[in-house]
């Protein structure tokens, strides 16, 4: 190298900074810079410049096939703009990184299925490695399928450089040759447990053609728009197909200019999602009919963002449910629970349509910044939103179904008040907002599976199926139960009966029906719901948002009951052996460490959740969760 290559430069104040300042070098670290410099074809007098990237995800569904290539034209538009030349960002390129993903889709009713949510978890640790360790000062992340996006977001709140996100887009609905009609990944969980073989594999080969994630309003959806109205997504790149071509040409580019912009102004993830930014998303979340997944995703993301306890910092469960209640009403008539997917959302005009109805009716704080450098009232005007087509979008005035989607309980099988209910996809059972049932208790997920293939005449009107250790931490895992749920959809159709469901876990985005999940403390930890038998009765009661077993209102029995329990956990080593088999260091290191439902499900030392810190002189590392940010919890 000659003298002039290592006078290198570092910007000071701007990703366009013409001003040198001498940088102390060391050949061991930058071999390999200068040799990456050259591989990707960057200038090797960059190397020491704020280094900036993309990252993606890849799975082994068709949910991930897009990705790639969004992620190579953001590289190379990146590329193009970086350089010492007039209005260039004097930036350093790194290559694309990936991490990885399970397909739930292919996963559901199997016991892989408890590697889905642990995926969120996986993918924040991987990219969490690659932010810091890299030093990235600005990321451009694609994201596919429901968990890697939140736990890419989760990363990058807790790295807290300028960043954006673009989802890949959702997948066409398939069609029916016989029939004409629309079909999705549902649509074959849903005849699972019709007799004609031939009838189930003609289904299946039509149900998801091409590619992209699913494309209803499941948890992938309601998630990417989660992280749009939440500020961290330009709105009108979520509902877009993944092989809508404006993804790997016009939105490269713009992705691009909107981190320049960040970068410049010095905009960071946690500048972006606030308390009132997050609300505004939870409220759109009800407003789309959105999957119950969200109580489980957004108080992640609020933790990583610097909030100790979403349900006491963002929204108490009391408040959630007054607005799903008595202000936002479900506003898309969408999949699974109405007609339409989020490709006819886009044709109509996308989510930003939605996001204008609820600022126009006052639901949502369009003053919070987003990473346009606009607010969100002021990206909504730039985009020309388009008013509600009546049909796939309907106003406010004239909502598709009169209250929000989502509602929490609490009561005697819920006093963590974790419980939570897709009231967006009951069909019915709700009698005066009450529902009384039967349990029928099963030890897991799998004997549910086994009950609906073997004798699926066994369930009866207002039965209530328990299922239980299937929590974070009994699967562990906390699997979703798309299998069964759609199975006892399509049994309650075909009969004109009503079976519910209550559980330790959760469930898709596409679950409908009288379906409660989260259900805790979770039977592995000596929950209520551990303490439920065969024949007792079962009370949704809305009206006071609670779930209750009517048994355990006996001080007596529960005693009883729970003496037994305890007896059967000593007997196996502390833990019950209805429990999962931890067979993984993974799936031990959840068992261990998985917090509940209410915090989110993930893992966390000591079952503790613990907040990033604002990087300060003084502490960049982590804090107890009640110590942190008491000055951004205000009213809204």
């Amino acid at each position: 190298m000659t003298s002039t290559d290592r006078t290198l430069h570092l910007k000071e104040a701007s990703v366009t900074s013409s001003k040198p300042v001498l940088i102390d070098r060391h050949p061991g670290r930058s071999a390999q810079t200068i040799g990456l410099a050259h591989a990707l074809g960057t200038d090797p007098a960059l190397i020491h410049q704020p280094s900036v990237g993309v990252v993606g995800t890849k799975g082994d569904s068709q949910c991930y096939l897009g990705v790639m290539a969004k992620v190579d034209a953001i590289h190379a538009s990146l590329k193009s703009r970086i350089g010492q030349g007039p209005g260039q960002l004097r930036l350093r390129l790194v290559q694309p990184e990936y991490t990885i993903a399970t397909s739930d889709g292919i996963r559901n009713g199997t016991r892989e299925m408890r590697y889905s949510l642990i995926g969120r978890e996986v993918t924040h640790d991987a990219l969490c490695e690659h932010l810091e360790a890299t030093g990235l000062a600005g990321t451009i992340a694609v994201v596919a399928c429901d968990k890697p996006p939140v736990g890419t977001l989760a990363a990058l709140l807790e790295h807290n450089q300028p960043a954006i996100i673009m989802s890949d887009g959702p997948i066409h609905p398939g069609i029916d040759p016989n029939t004409g009609e629309p079909l999705d990944i549902i649509s074959a969980y849903q005849v699972a447990g019709h007799a004609d073989p031939a009838h189930r594999e003609h289904i299946a080969c039509h149900a998801c053609p091409g590619y992209g994630s699913c494309g209803g309003m499941f948890t992938y959806n309601t998630m990417q728009t989660f992280i749009g109205v939440v500020g961290m997504q330009p709105l009108h790149m979520v509902a877009p197909a993944s092989d809508d071509p404006r993804r790997v040409t016009e939105f490269a580019d713009e992705l691009v200019g909107y981190l320049a912009a960040m970068m410049e102004k010095g905009v960071n993830p946690r500048d972006i999602v606030q308390r009132d930014s997050i609300r505004n998303a939870v409220i759109v979340a009800m407003a789309i009919g959105g999957s119950t997944n969200v109580t489980l995703h957004a108080p992640e993301i609020a933790r990583a963002a610097g909030y100790a306890d979403f349900w006491k910092d963002i929204m108490t469960p009391e408040e959630f449910n007054h607005l799903s209640r008595d202000v936002v009403p479900v506003l898309t008539d969408a999949r699974p629970y109405g007609n339409y997917s989020m490709v006819d959302i886009d044709r109509v005009g996308g989510v930003q349509v939605i996001v204008r109805e609820l600022l126009e009716a006052g639901l949502l704080n369009g003053d919070m910044m987003t990473c346009t450098g606009e607010t969100l009232s002021a990206q909504v005007a730039r985009l020309k939103a388009a008013p509600a087509d009546g049909k796939v979008i309907r106003t406010v005035a004239k909502p598709y179904k009169p209250t929000g989607g989502l509602r929490v309980l609490g009561g005697n099988l819920s006093p963590d008040f974790s419980a939570i209910l897709k009231l967006a996809g009951v069909e019915g059972g709700l009698d005066n907002n009450t529902f009384q049932g039967r349990a029928r208790v099963f030890e897991g997920e799998q004997g549910l599976l086994d009950a609906l293939d073997r004798a699926p005449e066994s369930f009866q009107n207002n039965d209530m199926i328990i299922v239980r250790y299937e929590g974070p931490s009994g699967a562990p895992g906390m699997p979703e139960m798309l299998d069964p749920t759609s199975r006892i959809t399509t049994l309650c159709r075909e009969r004109g009966i009503v079976v519910g469901l209550m559980t330790d876990a959760r469930f898709s985005g596409g679950s409908v029906g009288l379906v409660i999940g989260h259900v805790g403390p979770e039977a592995a930890l000596g929950g209520p719901i551990a303490f439920i038998e065969n024949g007792d009765e079962i009370v949704v009661d809305l009206n006071t948002s609670t779930l209750s077993c009517t048994a355990l209102n006996d001080p007596a029995t529960l005693a009883k009951r729970k003496a037994v329990w305890e007896k059967e956990i000593a007997a196996n080593g502390g833990t019950h052996p209805n429990c999962g088999i931890a067979d993984t260091r993974l799936l031990h290191r959840a068992r261990l460490t998985a917090v509940p439902a209410t915090r989110g499900g993930g893992m966390h030392p000591n079952r503790e959740v613990w907040v990033r810190a604002p990087r300060t002189a003084e502490h960049s590392g982590f804090v107890p969760m009640n110590k942190h940010r008491p000055e951004a919890i205000k009213a809204f």
